[in-house]
């Protein structure tokens, strides 16, 4: 990644275009980080290549915009060959789809909103699992856009109006996304804690 990092700032003047391929890379799901190359973006803006400011922003928030659409319709195109795999199948049962769709139709704009936050590959799962419950992609659309200005506007600006403590950002971002992650996992675990031990005791109580 520091390495791709450099081969951009050496050819600043096509940064733009840069951006938005590690980013439509992103979308599908490699390990590339989303939130490094908009604050990267944001810096280069303000110190290397201030004029072009705009153009820098539109093309990083089409890049991750688009990403998000890739990752939804690898989750939708997905669930069919899953099906078809056996190790694969218990994953993408009807029962659990059924799930998937009943929480996108009661949380799905607050899901999508509030994952754009969440860093280390958690929004992309959830772009796909919106993608598995066949959520409508004209509201995943509409839903995500929003959420994608929101979160990209929010770290573009405050790493350009803070480009000069560039290295105190990135560490800064660095606690923020251990931190997002921890909460996220230890929900995470506890749900699945409190789904087992209710499937131990109703087993118990059946016998």
């Amino acid at each position: 990644m520091d390495t791709l990092l450099v081969l951009i700032s050496t050819n600043a003047a096509q940064a733009h275009w840069w951006f938005f391929l590690l980013l439509i890379l992103a979308g599908l799901n490699l390990p590339i980080s989303e939130d490094l190359l908009i604050i990267t973006s944001a810096v280069m803006a303000a110190t290397v290549i201030p004029q072009n400011l705009i153009k820098l922003f539109i093309f990083v928030f089409f890049g991750c915009y688009f990403s998000d659409w890739l990752s939804y319709w690898m989750g939708r195109s997905l669930t069919p060959w899953m099906k078809k795999r056996k190790f694969l199948a218990k994953l993408v049962d009807n029962k659990r789809i059924d799930k998937v769709n009943k929480f996108y139709s009661k949380y799905g704009v607050l899901t999508l909103i509030i994952g754009r936050f969440i860093p280390f590959g958690v929004r992309n799962f959830l772009f796909m699992s919106a993608g598995m419950g066949r959520m409508s992609f004209k509201k995943f659309m509409l839903v995500d856009g929003v959420a994608c200005l929101l979160s990209n506007s929010t770290l573009f600006f405050l790493a350009f109006s803070l480009a000069e403590h560039y290295p105190a950002l990135m560490s800064f971002l660095h606690k923020i996304n251990i931190t997002f992650f921890a909460v996220f996992l230890t929900i995470g675990l506890a749900i699945l804690g409190y789904k087992l031990y209710k499937a131990k005791k109703k087993k118990a109580d059946n016998l």
